[in-house]
């Protein structure tokens, strides 16, 4: 990892008060979701409908290293993955909160840089922030809560409810961002050069907030379709859509028995990064895809006769399987449990690497 950079005499300056001065350049103060807004010790929110919210950190050299992520995509990206867990509710961005532990070197600059990073998003969304936290840290230490409202009409989706014979779908590209991280620890930012689309995948993903609200839509007078976001991989994520790993409310399978699912991911469903990188380094292009965390696509399922009009209305929306009875995984007629070295990201095992 790259030494931080030495400390100066503009570091000194800063002050919770400064801090706090350059936040307020960036996000305003009022917005419609709130009644009372940042500066007291609570914010209070307005609205008589329910709302979506979720968590997420973003730790250096856990989620994201100095070394190749700039100031700016270290804001936008420690947003966006907040705002993805809305999308994959088929929640409408409101508000959020950023609690910060800022390490010794952050100055006033890299300050100005982050917050319009994350700026750049909030406005893109209509998203108002409504108070935090500061702290000193070891380590730069992002923590940030989001709500969100059900679209309009709409209701909020979940994981449970897949079927036998659903079909399942997936927004977004497989295995991009996987190449990105892995040529960018390889090579730092001049893999950019070589490997653009990758690497603009792991350093500025795009949540697929539009196609949740559409999803969330088409299921408002129908069965709703099951939607998750994939940020651990679809080895890892598919098996929590369907019910197998005990995470889903209870009976949220019930009557259902145990769910399986029948993949079919070819090369040229694929984009040309990912099965190049896999070409060049000889792996497998569908297993990289199936590994790939930090993708952010949507993955979900629906009943076939929703697929047309879903095709029609959501340009990046991909079929690649359908839901089975009896349990089991299978992608391209091979079982995925007899592929014990694929696993999706976890945080708690220590045979895979920070980052």
């Amino acid at each position: 990892m790259p030494t931080p950079p030495a400390h100066n005499a503009a570091q000194h300056s800063l002050s919770e008060d400064s801090i706090l001065a350059c936040l307020g350049r960036h996000f305003p103060q009022t917005g419609p979701s709130l009644l009372l807004g940042r500066g007291d010790d609570c914010a209070v929110l307005r609205g008589t409908r329910p709302l979506a919210v979720s968590s997420d950190l973003f730790l250096e050299d856990i989620h994201f290293r100095r070394a190749y992520f700039t100031p700016e995509e270290t804001g936008y990206k420690a947003l966006a993955v907040n705002v993805s867990d809305l999308a994959a509710c088929g929640a409408r961005p409101v508000g959020f909160t950023l609690c910060l532990g800022l390490p010794r070197w952050v100055d006033a600059a890299w300050l100005e840089a982050f917050f319009s990073g994350m700026a750049s998003l909030a406005s893109e969304h209509h998203m108002v922030l409504a108070g935090g936290d500061l702290s000193g840290c070891e380590r730069l230490h992002i923590s940030i809560t989001v709500w969100g409202e059900p679209a309009d009409p709409g209701n909020f989706l979940t994981r449970g409810g897949s079927m036998p014979g659903d079909v399942l779908f997936v927004v977004g590209r497989l295995g991009l961002a996987r190449v990105g991280l892995n040529v960018l620890e390889a090579h730092g930012r001049a893999a950019l050069a070589d490997w653009p689309c990758a690497c603009a995948a792991h350093l500025h993903p795009e949540p697929q907030v539009d196609a949740g609200l559409m999803l969330a839509r088409a299921g408002f007078n129908a069965r709703p379709p099951a939607l998750m976001d994939v940020s651990d991989g679809i080895m890892r994520d598919l098996p929590r859509l369907l019910g197998l790993t005990g995470e889903l409310s209870a009976g949220g399978q019930s009557g259902r028995g145990t769910l399986g699912a029948e993949i079919l991911l070819a090369r040229g469903q694929l984009h040309p990064e990912v099965v190049g990188y896999a070409d060049a380094t000889g792996k497998n292009p569908v297993h990289e895809a199936l590994l790939g965390g930090e993708d952010y696509a949507l993955l979900g399922s629906c009943a076939p006769d929703m697929l047309p009009p879903l095709h029609a209305a959501i340009p990046r929306l991909t079929s690649i399987g359908v839901v089975t009875a009896g349990g089991g995984i299978v992608c391209n007629n091979e079982p995925l449990d007899k592929l014990a070295a694929m696993r999706g990201f976890d945080h708690f095992d220590r045979n895979q690497q920070d980052a």
